[in-house]
């Protein structure tokens, strides 16, 4: 199949490239920075210059890829920039599926994410509201003016070149002491795992899934045991809770349920040396 890459440089891009090729597919990967187009083609696929924000020039490079498929990885999340993220999934979205369907391409897969769903009990399922009004919200609506979309809303990745990791954002902060356990519920996923139920999401049925590892739990459960796993200090503790984003876990049982088995089934298991590092 061919795959169109919006986003081949990030975190999670950088690794699909080469997991998408060895899995048989050829990859076109998208990069705002001419220097990257190199590190792509070292990775297996074709490197291609665009700014999501250039609809001309991104109408023309999925046309020359005609794609079978286009998948939406952009995000500008690296330095916590959440305007700019907000604007990739409100506009940037939009320039997308518009070049797709010029293309005459049907199918996208959209990274989301699975701590915007709306207050409620217990663990949120795919069937459930995101909070309307979001920019997550807006851009899976976008996605779903094509006729074949799927969704994959990932818990907050964990792993190798993520905040998670030695010099990542949140890393610091822990090693600082200046980030409380609190009762707030997270879902995480290890890295490795996003990108394998990436892959494997090519052939599922189209429609939304939360990619989250096994166990949901509160910052007063998982957060001593990572500072533990890196080697900070004991965090301080707090009855405060954040309500949303990031108050509610959320269920892996459909992206199971479609044949998805993540490693590092709990972040019991994966914060740990080999699971944070190369």
């Amino acid at each position: 199949m061919r795959i169109f890459l919006a986003g081949g440089t990030g975190v999670i891009g950088r690794r699909l490239v080469p997991a998408l090729v060895t899995a048989g597919h050829e990859v076109v990967a998208t990069t705002r920075q001419v220097g990257n187009l190199d590190r792509i083609e070292r990775l297996g696929g074709r490197g291609v210059a665009v700014d999501v924000f250039d609809p001309p020039r991104l109408d023309e490079a999925v046309a020359e890829a005609a794609p079978d498929l286009v998948m939406h990885q952009l995000s500008d999340l690296r330095l916590f920039d959440t305007e700019a993220t907000a604007r990739i999934r409100r506009e940037g979205t939009a320039h997308l599926i518009t070049a797709a369907r010029r293309s005459g391409v049907s199918r996208i897969v959209v990274q989301s994410i699975a701590w915007a769903y709306q207050d409620g009990d217990g663990l949120a399922d795919e069937d459930e509201p995101v909070e309307a009004g979001s920019a997550v919200a807006a851009m899976e609506d976008l996605a779903r003016t094509l006729a074949r979309p799927t969704i994959l809303r990932y818990g907050w990745w964990y792993g190798p070149d993520t905040w998670y990791a030695e010099g990542g954002r949140i890393a610091d902060a822990v090693a600082e002491g200046l980030l409380p356990a609190t009762r707030t519920i997270n879902s995480f996923v290890h890295i490795d795992d996003a990108v394998a139920a990436t892959v494997a999401a090519i052939d599922w049925p189209a429609g939304a899934y939360n990619i989250v590892d096994d166990e949901p739990a509160p910052a007063t459960e998982w957060l001593p045991s990572y500072a533990a796993a890196i080697g900070a200090p004991p965090p301080t503790s707090t009855t405060w809770s954040s309500g949303r984003p990031g108050g509610r876990g959320a269920s892996n049982a459909k992206a199971r349920a479609a044949g998805w088995v993540p490693t590092y089934t709990t972040w019991r298991s994966g914060f740990c040396v080999d699971g944070l590092r190369d």
